[in-house]
């Protein structure tokens, strides 16, 4: 599979998959849970409060891990893992572009100050369970 559609794969996983798992770093050890994930090309988003453990672990390690895209429909669900580097970002347009309804309950709106997003740089994706050789590596 070229590069072309290697990253076509990744990003119609990335299209149809907004629930999966974000691993941070603490005390040099893995600390996972699940996000929605929103995107902008390979560029993932991920709101959360700033006052959260993932963002503390973030400020002391930005390393995290993503991944995303496997439904439970069997065991040859498509999916990514992905790789990269975490920023807290404040950029209103950003939360404002980002922001649901169902955020109402954690947020006082999309400029409640505690409301940030974390975005996240990939440094490589690797789709896993394709019918081709498994996995594939995008690196960004």
């Amino acid at each position: 599979m070229d590069e072309k559609d290697l990253k076509e794969k990744v990003l119609n996983v990335l299209d149809h998959s907004k629930f999966g798992t974000l691993a941070t770093v603490k005390k040099n050890k893995p600390h996972s849970r699940y996000m929605t994930f929103h995107h902008d090309g390979l560029t993932m988003y991920t709101p959360t409060d700033k006052d959260t453990h993932k963002a503390e672990e973030i400020d002391e390690n930005p390393n995290v891990h993503i991944l995303l895209g496997y439904n439970g429909d069997g065991l040859g669900d498509v999916y990514v893992e992905v790789e990269g580097t975490a920023t807290i970002k404040k950029d209103v347009d950003l939360k404002e572009k980002l922001w649901t309804k169902h955020m109402d309950q954690y947020f006082e709106g999309p400029d409640d100050p505690d409301y940030v997003v974390l975005e996240i740089k990939p440094i490589l994706f690797r789709l896993m369970n394709t019918d081709e050789k498994s996995p594939q590596v995008l690196e960004v």
